[in-house]
């Protein structure tokens, strides 16, 4: 259990949030110059704030009222930053064992696939492999908490593709809290297990991602045009024309071919503007994921859009029409019907393991 509490007032900025999180990935979500950074700073006390209260699995690292504030070395914390950091002059293996707390590098290196980078100098690595090298370095540490403050930011999309897995693995095997401040939607729909949403400084909600992805009154922090609910599925086959067949809790979604095994499980990622609605069963139509739903939830924008939460099964999706058409249909909640999804609409990024 990570238990955060920080208090601070910048020059025109008040950084006032709490949070409970537990064991997994916890993302702090929001727009820049939210807060983000200010917190994992002070978390690792490399920021000094008016108030704090830091506790890493019931020991306290930070605490305003008692006086207690750990020196930063003692907190034992890894920090992974946008940028590697790796020491140029090093090869692989030496950055790794630099701060290495004892014990066998080799899980470390296996979970993070860099074995076959250990003799090679940073300038040698591409962008996705030296940020796996920098949170193996930060693993090695013993950490009992990892920050990744935007790990990849600087990355392009094929960098991203490259590290996600591994950020996923990590995520299931590191066996410590991880806080991840991104403001990339499709970075926290596939990676968190908690999300904080954070505004002007402030807690908005916090709970988990699968929930608050699905509200849709978190839709205008995370942005209408980037809100998107998480599905969650499992590979039941793969057919010759090159689409994967998946089964949902509410029946079943066709998607480009993906490059995992049958019945492993999955979290896809569906965005609120890749979703119709129909109120009967379409026939004839090209899309072939049709969903049976109903909606459980409605919130005007404040431009013509409005925002629909629909429950598929055991999961919510999230669909964004005009006010026209939702006036036309009648979609209120308790509206029952069909959501339509395209199979091209899903992004590879969006769907990851779990």
């Amino acid at each position: 259990m990570l238990e955060v509490r920080v208090a601070h007032a910048f020059s025109g900025f008040s950084l006032d949030v709490a949070f409970d999180a537990p064991m997994g990935i916890t993302a702090l979500f929001g727009r820049s110059g939210a807060g983000k950074t200010s917190i994992v700073k002070a978390v690792a006390g490399i920021l000094q704030v008016d108030s704090a209260r830091v506790v890493v699995g019931g020991e306290v690292l930070e605490d305003s009222v008692s006086g207690v504030r750990l020196a930063v070395p003692a907190r034992r914390i890894g920090y992974v930053f946008q940028e590697p950091r790796l020491f140029p002059h090093l090869s692989v293996a030496a950055n790794l064992r630099y701060g290495m707390r004892g014990g066998d590098m080799e899980p470390v290196v296996r979970m993070l696939g860099i074995k076959d980078l250990l003799s090679r100098r940073p300038g040698a690595l591409s962008g996705g492999e030296a940020q796996r090298v920098a949170i193996g370095r930060a693993l090695l540490s013993r950490p009992r908490l990892l920050l990744l403050d935007e790990p990849l930011a600087a990355l392009d999309e094929s960098r991203k593709a490259e590290i996600l897995p591994y950020l996923e693995r990590l995520r299931d095997e590191a066996g410590i809290p991880i806080l991840y401040v991104s403001h990339s939607v499709p970075e926290i729909a596939r990676l968190a297990t908690t999300l904080v949403a954070i505004d002007a400084g402030r807690v908005l909600r916090v709970g988990p991602a699968p929930e608050l992805l699905s509200d849709p009154d978190i839709a205008p922090v995370i942005g209408v045009r980037e809100a998107g609910a998480i599905v969650a599925a499992q590979v039941t086959r793969h057919h010759a024309d090159g689409l994967t067949e998946l089964a949902c809790s509410a029946g079943t979604i066709f998607l480009p071919r993906l490059a995992l095994p049958e019945g492993g499980a999955v979290r896809i990622r569906i965005e609120a503007q890749d979703v119709m609605l129909a109120g009967t069963r379409p026939e004839a139509i090209s899309a072939l994921n049709v969903l049976p739903v109903a909606i459980t939830a409605r919130r005007a924008g404040a431009g013509p859009g409005v925002m629909l939460q629909l429950r598929a099964g055991d999961d919510l999706l999230l669909a964004r029409v005009t006010a026209r058409s939702a006036a036309a249909m009648g979609l209120v909640e308790g509206w029952t019907g069909y959501a339509i999804v395209k199979s091209v609409a899903v992004a590879a990024a969006d769907v990851g393991q779990t």
